[in-house]
């Protein structure tokens, strides 16, 4: 017999967890001309039609959408009109001489010490920054500082044409209760297990406090099966990001024998036409467990296989 839900541990330890995305950025024309002329130390802006001056560069308009007659160095100095401060670090708006709208940038002053319309510089990074805009370290006050000339960009270096990123989260996770509980089973003992409904014998997986249809809390512990049936599923035939398998294979909604919710996991696959004869809506199916210790994932059912009839 299971343990009711509220006899387990509720001071559960968190674990530190990372959501990461990479991904490909194409800045275009403009925007790949003004980054890859960062390591020169020049400003690069576009001249578009009717004489305004846009900085950084960029390749449409910001008021009526036509593309620029020509990319163009802009000072490096101008004027301060908006400042605010965010963890410590000053940023400000900077209207570069000559351009027709503001350059976001930190300011390398005190915060105490800044008004609007003061006259700032670009002080440039010495370290090696490469194509990012991080090249120019911030903005330095330079009250004698006269007003630049917007110039024709002699030879312009060759604009980027894709640039790798990441953007990652990081954070600290704890299961709770109802989770934990089930990884900790899924670890230990090699079974999955739900929690039983407020009104009846099925189990919801994964568990939780509260019951999805009647909204009241659910009832005790329940293993369920290692077979089970699909619900849904769909082929995977091509290679995305982020895949941890070899395609092809089955991504499959799956009900454990005693659980009344879906799981989802993989069947992994021969060929593509046997697929689609063998596995489909009520096809049944076992889990297969990985090798050596469990680390209490899901992950540690390595993928299900059809149970042939």
């Amino acid at each position: 017999m299971f343990a009711a839900p509220e006899t387990y541990k509720h001071d559960l330890p968190t674990f530190h967890s990372q959501i990461s995305m990479p991904y490909t950025l194409t800045p275009g024309r403009a925007a790949g001309t003004f980054l890859a002329e960062m390591p020169n130390r020049r400003i690069v802006g576009s001249r578009f039609p009717g004489g305004m001056i846009i900085a950084p560069a960029q390749d449409f308009s910001p008021v009526d959408g036509e593309e620029p007659e020509a990319l163009v160095q802009v000072p490096e100095s101008g004027v301060l009109t908006a400042f605010t401060r965010v963890g410590g670090v000053v940023i400000g708006l900077i209207r570069l001489d000559g351009c027709a709208n503001e350059f976001p940038h930190k300011i390398l002053a005190d915060f105490a010490g800044l008004s609007f319309g003061q006259r700032v510089t670009a002080q440039w990074s010495d370290a090696d920054e490469g194509t990012s805009i991080l090249a120019i370290k911030g903005f330095v006050l330079a009250p004698e500082a006269p007003e630049g000339k917007v110039t024709d960009l002699a030879d312009p270096a060759e604009p980027l044409g894709v640039i790798d990123y990441s953007m990652s989260l990081d954070f600290e996770h704890a299961y709770g209760p109802y989770y934990g509980r089930m990884f900790d089973e899924i670890r230990e003992h090699g079974r999955i297990i739900g929690i039983r409904t407020s009104n009846g014998e099925d189990a919801l997986l994964p568990p939780r406090e509260v019951d999805d249809i009647t909204h009241k809390r659910t009832g005790t512990w329940k293993a369920c099966g290692n077979t089970g049936t699909i619900r849904g599923c769909s082929i995977i035939n091509m290679e995305i990001l982020g895949q941890s398998r070899k395609p092809p294979y089955v991504y499959a909604e799956i009900v454990l024998d005693g659980a009344s919710t879906r799981m989802i996991h993989v069947i992994e696959i021969d060929d593509l036409e046997s697929a689609k004869e063998k596995i489909k809506p009520g096809t049944r199916v076992r889990a297969i467990w990985t090798d050596g210790e469990r680390q209490g994932r899901v992950s540690d059912i390595d993928r299900f296989e059809v149970i042939e009839d």
